[in-house]
């Protein structure tokens, strides 16, 4: 790979995912041979956790390489009530915004949950491109949300799919990366799997308007369709690999697999205290995979990692110039990923002392 080529960045975030919840993070009743791969073949991080313990706070502090609260993200936004008023202010810097800024194309392919209202859409915060949702869960098939109204979107215009949320989220991916394949790109695969409600894929829709229905949804035999969903998420990261290899751009592109907080009672936190929503470690310590064909050597890291140091990796791995005067609450973990060294603490991104 030429040094003057900028590197492609994705980063796949499973939703309610916890730290035993993959083949790879020792759970033997899951098939996942495509995320497994990507362990095997890059570094698996055993000490990776979420900035919170629910949805919106980490990914608010995953899009601006801050603590959520600067962002005043610090909880869950609601489809009811007056949360669903709330979101991200455009003034924040998100690392969309950054890279886009020197010539990135950015897509957001799946979950958004930073805000309901158009003034908070993704294409607002830096993306060219979103397909997806914007609430914190959707019916896989019906694509209504939690209080009955229909959240599917190409940018700021609702769209209507028929389709498997996992399955259209991994299709726009793969769409995106063909169509962008000669220029550099950050594409955020935001997935909806393993949240609920449990739905496979030849279940059928229970949410529609106007009529009462369960959070969790109606399947009975929740640990299989659960299995399910996990695995058809793994499914979709090998289309996403495989595109990349179709493209031949794998060996320019650094791939990040991990989680937004760890897994509700009936996921799997690899025997960690707590579960989703509480500050125990099974809350927020979560998987965490970083791969890089012929960049990353293969192994194992103890370092501790959290969300918001994402941001700055991955401008700091871009190679392209930024204020020096930037300053981010997340610390730059370059040398993790590609020198085998602990990363160094240190706010500014112009700090030479940094990674």
């Amino acid at each position: 790979m030429k040094q003057d080529i900028p590197p492609n960045f994705i980063v796949i975030l499973a939703d309610d995912l916890g730290y035993g919840g993959l083949g790879a993070y020792g759970d033997s009743t899951l098939k996942t041979p495509n995320i497994d791969y990507l362990s095997e073949n890059g570094i698996r991080f055993t000490d990776f956790h979420s900035n919170a313990p629910v949805c919106s706070p980490t990914r608010a502090a995953l899009m601006t390489g801050n603590y959520q609260q600067r962002a005043g993200m610090e909880g869950v936004i609601y489809v009811r009530g007056e949360t669903r008023k709330v979101g991200l202010d455009t003034g924040q810097l998100t690392v969309a915004k950054l890279l886009q800024s020197v010539g990135y194309q950015t897509g957001i392919m799946g979950k958004w949950h930073l805000g309901y209202e158009k003034q908070y859409n993704p294409v607002h915060h830096g993306f060219d491109t979103f397909y997806g949702y914007l609430s914190g869960n959707i019916d896989y098939h019906t694509h209504y949300d939690n209080a009955g109204i229909y959240d599917w979107w190409h940018n700021l215009d609702s769209i209507y799919e028929e389709g498997y949320v996992t399955d259209l989220i991994t299709q726009h991916a793969v769409d995106f990366i063909k169509q962008n394949k000669k220029e550099p790109f950050f594409l955020y695969v935001s997935q909806e799997a393993p949240h609920v409600p449990f739905q496979g894929r030849n279940d059928p829709g229970y949410r529609f308007p106007g009529k009462e229905f369960s959070y969790h949804g109606p399947v009975k035999d929740t640990l299989e369709v659960y299995n399910e969903m996990v695995e058809v998420m793994d499914e979709g990261v090998g289309d996403i690999m495989d595109a990349l290899r179709e493209s031949g751009i794998e060996e320019n592109t650094l791939v990040l697999f991990i989680s937004d907080n760890g897994a509700e009672v009936f996921g799997n936190n690899g025997g960690l205290s707590g579960s989703k929503g509480n500050l125990l470690e099974g809350g927020h310590r979560v998987p965490g995979i970083a791969y890089w064909k012929g960049k990353i050597k293969p192994g194992e890291s103890a370092e501790t990692i959290l969300s918001m140091d994402i941001l700055p990796t991955l401008l700091k791995m871009s190679g392209a110039e930024f204020p020096e005067e930037l300053k981010f609450d997340g610390w730059t973990c370059r040398t993790t990923f590609l020198g085998d060294k602990p990363f160094k603490k240190g706010y500014y991104f112009g700090d030479t002392e940094t990674n």
